[in-house]
């Protein structure tokens, strides 16, 4: 047999009981196709930690015949892959029919977590693909695989990765690459542009049954709820836009870049979903742009907060054939107004070690923030630090990061007057909120390396971290230091 072609009698058994999910919704949202198979699979790494709470068996996911079901060569038996189409805006313009162009959602499995679907991203062209081939290459699902892990270390809503498996076979990138495939794991993939799809050619029906088969698995307290009007599509699009908000308020804190908010980048449960130009800031530069292709700056780090409530309008204009009031919806959205400064304060607030709430912690938070731009202070570095000043450890720590050395004094000296008496357990909160780890573009980068010389170990170490960017690890102690000189030139861009 052709050593590219998949034994399509070959299945592999997960030992978990599948289900419909998205596949009862019917052909309308998708066409059904197995994926590409790619030659001579490798397994790159196995994320065992996630595969255990899956109820899954890690020695039989890195067995041979476990690692041709990881890429698509051969099935899951009892799943149903397919490839959903949606539709969306792209940097604010539209951009018709979408559609899982290199993804191919395997099924839907019960897991101690719950429901999880499975969806491979890398596994060949669909009908949605329209110019791609439909392959994701080793450097951006090494990417995704870790980025999806960091999040999740430091308790981001997000998808999560269960594998990464490799292949010599070429790709065509800006350079010639090898193919890879991403084990994607969520409770749901659909998003904003789903809707969109549905809504812009008027398949009211399909819109319909796409919102209550959303509102019914994942959000059913919108049916009877008074709020609204008692209108469940309302409730529903004033629930997405809380938890989007409080989704902002997570990125924002952490100083994480998404790079491409496209509608159909948006996830309808409110998680982190498609990891492409994603980035951690080094210096805090609030208009940072990490895409390389976003020229205009559409989706720079502090211009998401508003992407993303703009998107929900996109979301909200989707829905509102359903709503059947303009002002209904519009109240629906006013939640985000109140949502997300609420919570960006509160995780300002986690990361200062403050309890309760004082009206000058505001201006005590937007204070540092001017001072941490002034200087482009390193941001993840700073935070660590000053949590580390709170447990007793020398103010020259934080000052040495300033040029404005007398302003940061005064600054601190406010600090220190609204810090509770208990500093310790001030700065134990601090040092389980402020990471000492976080997943910095030049990290990637060396792991990524190595990789292309089918070298794994710095993935690994790296996916160790990030599952625990609390903690100390000395023996990882360079890992947590300055970028060097060169990472500021690393280019990211939506083939990343």
């Amino acid at each position: 047999m052709d050593p590219l072609l998949a034994d399509e009698t070959a299945t592999v058994n997960l030992g978990l009981p599948w289900q419909e999910g998205f596949a009862g919704l019917g052909p309308a949202f998708y066409t059904e196709l197995a994926p590409t198979p790619l030659a001579a699979p490798a397994l790159v790494s196995l994320n065992e930690p996630l595969a255990r709470d899956l109820g899954l068996d890690p020695a039989q996911l890195a067995s041979p015949p476990g690692v041709a079901a990881l890429t698509g060569n051969v099935l899951f038996e009892g799943g149903r892959p397919l490839a959903s189409v949606y539709s969306g805006h792209q940097f604010g313009v539209w951009a018709g029919q979408l559609g899982d162009g290199r993804a191919i959602l395997l099924g839907e499995v019960q897991t101690p977590l719950g429901p999880q679907e499975l969806q491979l991203k890398g596994s060949g062209r669909t009908p949605y693909s329209r110019m791609g081939d439909g392959r994701a290459v080793l450097r951006s699902s090494i990417r995704e695989y870790l980025g999806s892990e960091a999040m999740q270390g430091l308790g981001v809503p997000t998808t999560r990765a269960l594998s990464v498996t490799g292949s010599p076979q070429p790709v065509r990138r800006e350079e010639i690459e090898t193919a890879a495939v991403v084990l994607r794991v969520a409770p749901s993939f659909i998003r904003f542009g789903h809707f969109e799809h549905f809504s812009s050619r008027e398949q009211y029906g399909e819109l319909r049954q796409l919102a209550d088969y959303v509102i019914d698995r994942y959000y059913p307290a919108c049916r009877g709820c008074e709020r609204l009007a008692g209108n469940p599509y309302a409730n529903l699009l004033e629930q997405v836009s809380e938890r989007t908000a409080a989704l902002m308020a997570q990125w924002q804190a952490v100083g994480f870049c998404h790079g491409v908010m496209n509608t159909d980048n948006m996830s309808i449960l409110g998680l982190t979903i498609d990891y492409g130009p994603f980035q951690y800031l080094d210096a805090f530069v609030p208009n940072h742009i990490c895409n390389h292709s976003d020229e205009s700056g559409r989706y720079a780090y502090n211009r998401q907060p508003n992407v993303a409530h703009w998107n929900l309008f996109c979301l909200g204009q989707a829905l509102l054939p359903l709503v059947e009031d303009q002002e209904l919806a519009l109240a629906a959205l006013e939640s985000y107004k109140t949502v997300f400064p609420r919570e960006m304060e509160g995780r300002m607030r986690a990361k200062l070690g403050l309890q309760g709430e004082q009206e000058a912690d505001r201006q005590l938070i937007e204070d540092v923030l001017q001072l941490l731009a002034a200087d482009r202070v390193d941001y993840p570095i700073f935070w660590r630090r000053l949590s580390r000043y709170v447990a007793g450890a020398p103010a020259e720590e934080v000052r040495d990061l300033f040029l404005a050395r007398e302003r940061i004094d005064g600054w601190l000296r406010q600090y220190d007057e609204r810090l509770p008496d208990d500093r310790n357990t001030a700065a134990r909160r601090m040092l389980a909120t402020n990471p000492k780890y976080v997943l910095r573009n030049h990290l990637c980068e060396l792991a990524i390396r190595q990789a292309k010389l089918n070298d794994f170990s710095a993935v690994e170490a790296l996916l160790r971290l990030v599952r625990a960017p609390f903690d100390e690890h000395p023996e990882h102690e360079d890992m947590a230091g300055f970028p060097p000189d060169w990472a500021s030139h690393i280019e990211i861009s939506c083939s990343s």
